[in-house]
């Protein structure tokens, strides 16, 4: 019997952020997968149109300021690991982005962090974005809870 590690095999590996430290869980552990497997890594952060409008210039180079900060930490992060990734930025409706970017950068994988919430608590949830992409994706979401410590 071998010693070494198990793992999956992936070439293309999405990890949406917002920036948060929920994120970041899904990132991290995005970020080991690829290392491993020398995959692709593309990030995807999402304006959410409900929240910002566009009318006002300010509002929008805020948000798009925010969103290119976080892609920004997410390369950073990679770039330590070794890994290469592209950056991406849209406007849309989070799920629905993340679920036709599956499509778009042809990913095998995507990691995202969660709450882990159970019970009642969970019922009152259940639009979270990452519900919402476990429900509706084509492809293997890896879901990791937030207060999972860092390796």
């Amino acid at each position: 019997m071998s010693n070494e590690k198990s793992f999956a095999m992936y070439d293309s590996i999405l990890l949406p952020t917002d920036g948060s430290e929920g994120a970041q869980a899904g990132v991290r552990a995005g970020l080991e997968l690829a290392a491993e497997s020398d995959a692709t890594v593309h990030t995807l952060y999402v304006i959410d149109e409900r929240h910002v409008t566009r009318e006002y210039d300010y509002v929008v180079e805020d948000a798009e300021e925010e969103a290119e900060q976080a892609v920004e930490r997410v390369e950073a992060a990679a770039r330590e690991m070794g890994v290469e990734v592209e950056k991406h930025v849209r406007w849309g409706i989070p799920h629905e982005e993340i679920l036709d970017a599956i499509t778009a950068y042809d990913v095998d994988l995507v990691t995202m962090g969660t709450h882990g919430r159970t019970g009642l608590d969970r019922l009152l949830h259940l639009g979270s974005v990452t519900e919402r992409v476990v429900r509706q994706s084509s492809v293997k979401i890896l879901t990791v809870p937030i207060d999972s410590p860092a390796e």
